[in-house]
């Protein structure tokens, strides 16, 4: 085994400084010695023999089950190691990967009852879950760093006003001697209802929020009734095929890798029947830089079944034949790896409360999770894209101007509702 061991890992592991104990305490060196060292140690032969045969799936299984201990480094510096070779997977498992990608429609067959079960597996834990590493407003998805040094709430502030900039709340040119129309909004995926108050409040929109989520749900609603918005957000328990109504403006975030490859022309056509003749939409997905590919065995078995990340070559086709015209895309490239960043930094800090809530399995899980997606964007393809969507092409300015003084416009208005900071006694 100790052989095997360093012959495959020989021919996969080029770059770094890595060392593996194996279970009989064989002390072997891979790499090319630059960077920062990195000790592992295998606890048991069917481990080593689970990350030899099947490295997507067991890899991550060995961690959480202990079986597979990181000695020197941390699990991050070990998937930076892995995950920047020059190959995805070891050559060995490419046949591995090649049988999953065939497999992959029916994984991402997600009709209504699955996608609820889907959802709940992920976002209905408990609460107190995500309160311990997201940001106070709860944003589960990709924030925007205007400067590296930026904290995590003002980045996922920074997110919200870039995509209601986009959206055209607030046009440039009112027409004269008209009132201003409350825009009518979908969110679709709404979350724990963040985006949609920052639209309702700052944006003056009439917010519909809908998710699958339970836990989701309450806690949305609870939050507009705290915030005195409930007469103008309100967040439904309805899948998105099932609304029937007319909206002005439609976003989505971080609910497109939820959809599956299977259905893009249902959510696309969805979208279409639902957007107003005049209306914006913003989609904001998890993509791929590369071409169509498959969800890793792991994330699929643990963190969320029936998702899928999208390559752009996948969701254009059905954006044409929907009708709708694409009317920008922006790609933001690190700014998911510095957001993933800061949740598992978070996370880790309160990895004993984390322990207290589920168990050790639990916390190295969501550990391996949130290390696995940050290197995945540090090291190889995966991106965030964001699509404007129109059903005419007079709808949006020319050129994109207007998104930065929509953002100018948005933080004026933030900054005036802020309280005037007092010393005591004043």
């Amino acid at each position: 085994m100790d052989r095997l061991l360093r012959l495959l890992l020989n021919t996969f592991i080029r770059r770094g400084t890595f060392k593996v104990t194996t279970s009989r305490g064989t002390v072997l060196a891979f790499g090319d010695g630059t960077g920062q060292p990195v000790s592992v140690r295998f606890t048991s032969r069917a481990a080593e023999w689970g990350i030899l045969l099947d490295p997507e799936l067991k890899f991550g299984e060995s961690y959480m089950d202990g079986t597979f201990v990181v000695e020197e480094g941390t699990i991050a510096d070990v998937l930076a190691i892995a995950l920047g070779q020059k190959t995805e997977v070891p050559h060995w498992a490419r046949l591995q990967g090649l049988l999953r990608f065939l497999y992959r429609r029916f994984e991402q067959f997600n009709p209504r009852a699955r996608s609820r079960r889907n959802v709940a597996h992920h976002y209905d834990l408990d609460g107190r879950l995500y309160s311990l590493f997201l940001d106070a407003d709860r944003q589960y998805s990709c924030a925007y760093f205007k400067r590296p040094d930026q904290s995590l709430d003002d980045a996922q502030l920074a997110k919200k006003r870039h995509l209601a900039a986009k959206l055209r709340l607030s046009p440039d040119v009112p027409k004269i001697g008209l009132a201003k129309k409350e825009l009518r909004l979908l969110d679709i995926g709404c979350g724990w209802g963040g985006l949609g108050l920052y639209l309702a409040d700052f944006g003056s929109a009439d917010v519909t929020g809908v998710t699958l989520s339970q836990e989701q749900h309450g806690i949305a609603n609870a939050r507009a009734t705290e915030r005195g918005l409930s007469r103008r957000a309100r967040f439904n328990l309805q899948d998105y095929r099932d609304i029937d109504d007319r909206f002005d403006r439609i976003v989505s975030v971080g609910m497109f890798e939820h959809v599956g490859v299977n259905h893009y022309d249902t959510f696309f056509k969805k979208a279409a029947e639902l957007l107003a003749d005049d209306g914006v939409m913003v989609l904001h997905s998890i993509g791929r830089s590369e071409g169509p590919s498959r969800t890793s065995p792991w994330i699929s078995k643990y963190i969320f079944p029936g998702g899928y990340i999208p390559s752009l070559s996948e969701v254009l086709p059905s954006v044409e034949k929907s009708g709708l015209l694409t009317t920008d895309i922006e790609i933001l490239r690190l700014h998911y790896a510095e957001t993933l960043k800061h949740w598992r930094e978070r996370f880790l800090a309160h990895r004993e409360e984390v322990e207290r809530i589920y168990d050790r399995r639990f916390v190295r899980m969501w550990e391996f999770y949130l290390a696995s997606s940050e290197m995945a964007f540090r090291e190889q393809n995966l991106m965030v894209f964001q699509i404007q969507l129109t059903k005419r092409q007079d709808v949006v300015p020319m050129t994109r101007d207007y998104i930065m003084r929509e953002e100018l416009r948005l933080q004026g208005v933030e900054n005036a509702r802020r309280a005037p900071l007092r010393l005591a006694g004043e």
